[in-house]
């Protein structure tokens, strides 16, 4: 937490808020239990709450290379990190000026996958990045990631994961290593924020939404990622994947209609730069 709440008067009413958000949950049943924990976890956590967790899983992340061995090459991180600062200029984009939005590569040809933590902080494995063919490819996945961090997405899996006590405990500042305690839970099991079918469908559509604002990458370049997972189903590496990242058919089929309702035309070399990309490709070890 940045801040330790000490004040009576505040200690009083975040008390009367968990007693108000317990009463809520209860009194709300006849709604979905995703529309009740999206309502809990705008209440319990703030997006700064979403910052402060994510600078501490970076460091988790930072400081155990074995597992997350980063790439530490600043000319492809300057690369990755191009597309995202293009990409947060989209006007959807709420936490640009709050959230950390920096990106590193993890330097693993095995792992075909990308995260992004609360608050902002970009992880790419280089298997991901290999497998495609072209940077508007990457880009959706990018804003993918990036949709997740501005949905706080994060925040309802945690209310699921821990309740709503932990996490009100930790924002009225009762123990102050509470925050690192959650950030290394998470980090050991990065699992616990997987994300539901919905939250999936959410980011695909704002990830649409944000290359189409750039007016850079063909807006519909999440679909040429799924295209290749398809494709390559059957290896170990897509494997790991989907059993984490279930990719129903029908967020292919709901890409591609965002594509025909959106009449967009054919992509051309100019609007998925794959030569660039290519040429990017090969600086890589």
């Amino acid at each position: 937490m940045n801040t330790v709440i000490s004040s009576p008067s505040k200690q009083v009413w975040f008390r009367t808020l968990f007693i108000c958000v317990s009463a809520c949950i209860v009194s709300i049943s006849a709604v979905s239990c995703d529309s009740v924990t999206d309502t809990v976890a705008d209440i319990v956590m703030s997006p700064s709450d979403d910052k402060n967790l994510g600078a501490q899983i970076d460091n988790e992340i930072r400081s155990n290379p074995n597992e997350y061995p980063l790439l530490n090459n600043a000319s492809a991180n300057a690369y990755v990190q191009t597309m995202v600062n293009e990409l947060i200029k989209a006007p959807e984009i709420k936490y640009r000026s709050l959230f950390a939005y920096k990106v590193e590569v993890i330097r693993d040809d095995k792992t075909i996958n990308a995260f992004c933590t609360p608050g902002g902080y970009i992880y790419v494995y280089t298997g991901l990045m290999k497998m495609l063919d072209n940077e508007a490819s990457l880009a959706g996945v990018i804003g993918h990631e990036i949709a997740h961090a501005e949905r706080r997405h994060s925040a309802k899996r945690m209310v699921n994961a821990y309740g709503v006590s932990l996490l009100l405990a930790i924002a009225l500042g009762n123990n102050p290593t509470q925050l690192e305690s959650l950030a290394g839970n998470l980090f050991g099991n990065l699992a616990l924020l997987k994300n539901s079918r919905d939250d999936e469908s959410e980011s695909d559509e704002d990830s649409f939404k944000y290359l189409r604002s750039t007016n850079i990458w063909y807006a519909g370049g999440v679909k040429f990622f799924f295209e290749k997972i398809q494709e390559q189903s059957s290896s170990t590496a897509i494997e790991r994947l989907l059993s984490t990242h279930p990719l129903p058919s029908d967020r292919v089929q709901a890409v591609n209609e965002m594509i025909q309702k959106a009449n967009l035309p054919t992509p051309t070399e100019a609007t998925l730069r794959s030569v660039p990309y290519q040429a990017f490709l090969k600086t890589l070890p």
